[in-house]
């Protein structure tokens, strides 16, 4: 798991740890053959009303994802929302059509996995389409930001058509790369993927009897919260008229802290993302905001003159702001480096298992004579799953034809990126889809933005500084990053498919679909903030885009070295790459019971650079959930994610209306500010001479 995509909250995965075939004490397909379910064909699963809502449920999510990335890159894991909106929805219209006497085909549990699949791969592209990091880290409101390479040969603004184009180009390569690995991934591998697992299981308690009521309940306090959360973000609205107005600025601890990012911003959005974040994560955060704008910052910005000069604007990378980029990049790198380095080890040696025992090779083709158990639950999966297959040529003919297809126009694009720097990707990366892939199905980890760091750091390099190395590679990024992510949430779809007797043909096109509708709908939706803000992208406003300065940053180190570094600098990053990997190290070495008493360091460096705000909002969700947990703790643990992803998607969805008012010129009427009592009394004597 990536902090950047914060996925789960702890009782979701262990609770999905397992597959769900000879661990679960209960048959779940007996259960439904007992109802008399038959799973549908797999073109009926991809209904006209599944994309209907999936196109309608994509766009909420952008909004959410988008607005999360644009402000400090933490994203939870949407799946439980998306499953249970999208069984609301649909069965909301099945029964309406049921009184009417028009139902022609029931709402299954195979439809609503196609549902959440759709959903997902849209919104994903939010984040894996670099909005908030490579993609927007291109363009000159962040190329001024750093002072350094920004030059027109490293610069490119967005505009919708070339972002759209470059989306469709990119985003569906790694669909094709790991669809011939499904069976060995799913059925003779056996790997786990948790967040898969975890979606299956919750997909089919919907569609019992009992968990469908439990499942009108959750929508129920999900809408009470999306209400509250939306009708809250409205009445903020009117007291923001000027700079650092209304609530978001409220100096909850006193001016000194809020002058150091410490307050409560009343953000309904992050109090839920809080709720569905681990507590670790939280803590991690508020411990890494307390290290840098509590103590570290304070103290750099004492040797100001000396360290650096004292002329130097809020911004500069030469300057207090060098420290605070820089420092969180080697954390980020040296905490990305530890577990990309773990998690290939444990994929090698997996593997290295799985054929030294023949586990590749499927049940019914072992020579061993050894009898093995199987579930009815995985011999009824397995039956389906493999009933439908998507032919290897398929994969293989869609992946070089595409490939052809970018390695032509994704030049054209980006002039600095060469077509054999595109090749070079093309070849390396159906082995590191399949590694990410792989991994992730061990670990539930997602290693994509490492490869795009990767990415960034090779072919920045190899393109030179002469040649706009530095766009190159944050174009590379791109290309790898959406290739892996891809391939990874494939895999984590074919096994929600699986456990729920979906199609895969139905699961690949669902995918492909969502997909599809991702390379559209987020780049209007970035868009619109782009136009609506007209400070969008700066530091200190309300979507500052924290990554793409980072991004861009790990591109001039790559390409140019470090002399964008000031005095210090770079002993201090040599000491965070090193702690970063040290206290991996030490989580790993004591054991799961000690190590959730122990940060992490990719946590702790977020708000490096962003500040501690959020990470109040955060730690007030945990605080919440973990007192309802002692009062309650199975109606806490029943509706909480509910509850979240309300609050989460009802202030999200606010931002379509504020963009829209904002387009139209409409400001808010009031600025409601807070100064100290000296401030204040120069101001009323400013206003009131006499």
């Amino acid at each position: 798991m990536e902090v950047e995509r914060a996925k789960k909250d702890d009782d979701l995965n262990s609770a999905a740890a397992t597959d769900g075939g000879s661990a679960e004490e209960v048959s779940v397909e007996r259960i439904f053959e007992a109802s008399a379910e038959v799973p549908p064909p797999w073109q009926n699963q991809l209904t006209f009303r599944a994309m209907i809502v999936s196109f309608i449920l994509s766009i909420l999510f952008t909004f959410v994802v988008m607005k999360l990335n644009l402000t400090t890159g933490i994203i939870p894991s949407l799946n439980i929302s998306a499953g249970l909106l999208g069984f609301f929805f649909v069965k909301t219209w099945t029964k309406l059509l049921q009184k009417g006497g028009f139902l022609k085909q029931p709402f299954t549990r195979q439809e609503n996995t196609v549902i959440q699949t759709c959903v997902v791969a849209s919104s994903g592209i939010a984040f894996s389409g670099g909005f908030g990091s490579y993609l927007f880290g291109m363009s000159d409101i962040v190329a001024k930001q750093s002072a350094e390479a920004n030059t027109p040969l490293n610069i490119k603004n967005p505009h919708l058509g070339w972002m759209i184009g470059f989306l469709f180009i990119v985003s569906f390569l790694g669909l094709f790369s790991v669809v011939p690995l499904r069976k060995i991934m799913i059925v003779d591998f056996k790997l786990t993927y948790p967040s898969g697992t975890a979606t299956a299981h919750l997909i089919n308690s919907f569609h019992t009897p009992q968990g469908a009521k439990l499942a009108k309940k959750q929508v129920r306090a999900l809408g009470k919260f999306f209400s509250f959360s939306f009708l809250w973000g409205f009445f903020q609205w009117f007291f923001t008229s000027g700079d650092d107005c209304g609530f978001a600025n409220f100096p909850t601890f006193g001016l000194k802290a809020y002058e150091n990012k410490f307050y409560f911003d009343f953000s309904a959005t992050y109090v839920g993302v809080g709720m569905i974040c681990p507590y670790l994560i939280n803590v991690s955060l508020l411990v890494g905001s307390i290290l840098s704008w509590g103590i570290m910052w304070p103290l750099i910005g004492a040797q100001k003159g000396k360290w650096y000069s004292a002329n130097l604007g809020s911004t500069s990378l030469h300057g207090l702001q060098g420290y605070k980029v820089f420092i969180a990049i080697a954390m980020i790198l040296g905490d990305g480096l530890y577990n990309f380095v773990k998690v290939l080890g444990r994929t090698v040696f997996g593997l290295y298992k799985q054929f030294k025992n023949r586990d590749v090779l499927p049940i019914n083709e072992r020579s061993s004579p050894t009898t093995i158990t199987v579930s009815y639950d995985d011999k009824r999966r397995t039956e389906l799953f493999l009933k439908d297959r998507i032919p290897s040529w398929i994969a293989v003919t869609g992946y070089v034809v595409m490939a052809i297809v970018s390695i032509i126009t994704v030049p054209h694009i980006f002039p600095q990126l060469k077509w054999y720097h595109i090749l070079t990707m093309y070849i390396i990366a159906p082995v590191l889809a399949f590694c990410n892939a792989y991994g992730c199905g061990l670990t539930d980890w997602s290693l994509a933005s490492t490869y795009g760091k990767l990415a960034i750091f090779t072919i920045g390099a190899w393109a030179g500084a002469a040649n706009g190395g530095v766009l190159a590679g944050l174009a590379a990024c791109g290309v790898m990053m959406n290739i892996v992510s891809t391939a990874s949430d494939l895999m984590q779809d074919f096994k929600t498919g699986y456990m729920t007797l979906a199609s895969p043909r139905s699961m690949f096109l669902s995918q492909a679909i969502g997909t599809a509708m991702g390379c559209v709908i987020s780049p209007c939706v970035f868009w619109l903030f782009y136009k609506a803000f007209p400070d969008f992208g700066q530091t200190g406003t309300a979507y500052p885009a924290p990554y793409a300065l980072v991004y861009r940053n790990m591109s001039i180190l790559g390409v140019e070295g470090f002399s964008a570094l000031p005095k210090h600098c770079l002993m201090l990053c040599y000491v965070f790459f090193a702690a970063a990997v040290i206290v991996n190290a030490v989580r790993d070495l004591v054991g799961p019971k000690w190590a959730r008493f122990i940060p992490l360091p990719m946590a702790m460096a977020i708000p490096f650079y962003i500040g501690g705000y959020f990470t109040i909002d955060m730690c007030v969700g945990s605080l919440i959930l973990f007192i309802w947990r002692k009062l309650n703790k199975p109606k806490a643990d029943a509706y909480s994610s509910a509850v979240a992803s309300g609050l989460i998607c009802g202030e999200g969805i606010w931002t379509l209306p504020s963009s829209i008012l904002a387009l139209a010129g409409v400001k808010p009427p009031i600025c409601m500010k807070f100064l100290s009592g000296s401030t204040n009394l120069k101001v009323d004597s400013f206003l009131s001479p006499s």
